[in-house]
């Protein structure tokens, strides 16, 4: 009889804590990321045969997938697959681990939970500037025109390279010497405005292959022997032409032969692309502005004769970052001729050591990383890479890292969405190649209402009967006592 009654207290207790750990289920239904409990019982010892009452063997978390819902939002972060968001507490320096992706940013700057914790992954590693003044290490308001941005992966690598300048159609100016490659200020815009196209081009066909040996590209060179025929250049009816990327220039007898091979040579340089200098000997020389592209000139002729066209170089196109390269200080040539400022800013981040979990809180804001004096760029996150903007400019700030565990039962809930690595867990691994992480995404509780109120309706029949059985054994041990009186 006391047996019975001490089996049902211990029914009594067991079915108390499992109908507190199934309320806790149906209390997170709507908790971003909660992994729901399951409570297993177990039987207590045996004494001749008979029970001793129950007890509860474990409560552990059911960490499957819970469905995933398009949020819109810029900053939420769900892992389709196994792993943890890694986190840091900021006061003791502690690193939790979640399946919450409902991040934000921080005042400071950094990728946080919804609690303030420290997001962890890899941060891009610094940047490479190329620039016209040296003192200018970031973009700022100054750097209006933008040139071109990429982002170039390869397997453990990711680039982005960002162009701008400083305002090239205010500071343009006729320069030069006559039949010296003399521009005048809009022949300066037209140039750059081609090397622009061929800037960005080349930063396509870079992305497409980047793996690719690097070799530079060059510019084609053509000469014109006009020496033997300048002395028929003696009147006003006089006339040199050419006909340069189809577009003919003319230049009537002007003063005197120089003077005439010297504008005719500037009217050439107004060709976009292209620039023009003549000797004393009367070879004119038209040099493409633009590596990689070919040149086309045809049609040479002074009055009725046809000078020989010779040409010194044909342009090839280059590979891999030689691409770049060229075309980069090509136009960066035109921009300091034009009396404006380049600046290309190469931003990476190696992944060649993730799988070493070696991570650090996330920076987002352009200006603490210096790349741009914009603080308020837009956010982007992809596959857990982030990258901030700045107008049409994009770049690659750092990677979110997750980890999973050997045994992920072991680890200890902590609350808040939070689990902190035990001893049985084992060390956290990086899981980036068992999940993916979907952006603008949140993982929802996997906790099953109809299950959870089935498994709450069971365990409170159990909590009633094992009552009953306290009340029985009451009973009994009652009527003992009145059966001795």
């Amino acid at each position: 009889m006391i047996s019975g009654m001490w089996n049902g207290i211990s029914g009594l207790n067991a079915f108390e804590k499992a109908l507190s750990a199934e309320s806790n289920n149906v209390a997170n239904v709507n908790t971003i990321g909660h992994k729901s409990d399951s409570v297993s019982f177990q039987d207590l010892m045996y004494q001749n045969g008979y029970g001793k009452g129950t007890n509860i063997q474990s409560v552990e978390k059911d960490f499957t997938q819970g469905n995933l819902k398009l949020t819109g939002n810029t900053f939420d972060v769900a892992i389709s697959g196994k792993g943890f968001f890694l986190v840091e507490d900021p006061r003791t320096n502690d690193i939790y681990f979640t399946r919450a992706g409902n991040f934000k940013m921080g005042s400071d700057g950094t990728l946080q939970s919804t609690d303030g914790m420290k997001v962890h992954g890899i941060q891009s590693q610094g940047s490479t500037v190329v620039n016209t003044d040296p003192a200018d290490t970031q973009f700022t308001s100054n750097y209006s025109n933008f040139l071109g941005s990429d982002t170039i992966t390869t397997n453990n690598l990711i680039q982005t390279i960002n162009a701008r300048s400083t305002n090239f159609n205010q500071t343009a100016v006729d320069s030069g010497v006559s039949g010296q490659g003399f521009k005048t200020a809009s022949s300066k815009i037209n140039d750059i405005q081609a090397l622009i196209t061929n800037y960005k081009n080349n930063l396509e066909l870079y992305s497409s292959n980047p793996t690719a040996a690097s070799t530079a590209s060059t510019a084609a060179v053509s000469q014109i022997q006009f020496g033997s025929f300048q002395s028929e250049l003696n009147d006003e009816n006089d006339l040199i032409q050419v006909t340069v990327n189809n577009i003919n220039v003319k230049q009537k007898f002007d003063t005197d032969v120089q003077t005439t091979m010297n504008k005719f040579a500037d009217k050439i340089s107004e060709v976009q692309g292209v620039s023009a200098t003549v000797d004393n000997s009367g070879i004119v020389t038209i040099t493409s502005l633009i590596p990689g592209q070919e040149m086309r000139v045809t049609d040479a002729a002074v009055n009725n004769d046809a000078p020989s066209i010779n040409s010194i170089s044909n342009a090839s196109q280059g590979t891999g970052i030689g691409l770049v390269t060229s075309a980069r200080d090509a136009l960066k040539s035109a921009i300091e001729n034009a009396g404006a400022k380049f600046m290309e800013i190469t931003t990476n981040l190696d992944l060649s050591n993730e799988a070493s979990l070696t991570t650090s809180e996330l920076q987002l804001k352009l200006d603490n990383l210096n790349l741009s004096d914009n603080g308020l760029g837009d956010v982007e996150i992809s596959d857990g890479k982030i990258f901030a903007k700045d107008g049409d400019n994009r770049f690659i700030v750092g990677s979110i890292s997750s980890a999973y565990f050997n045994d992920e039962l072991s680890l200890k809930p902590e609350g808040d969405n939070l689990y902190s690595q035990t001893r049985g867990s084992g060390d956290p691994i990086d899981a980036s190649r068992y999940n993916t992480l979907e952006d603008k995404t949140l993982e929802l509780s996997n906790s099953n209402l109809s299950t959870n109120l089935t498994n709450l309706l069971v365990f409170q029949r159990g909590f009633e009967a094992n009552s009953k059985a306290v009340t029985t054994s009451d009973e009994f041990l009652r009527t003992a006592i009145e059966l001795k009186r």
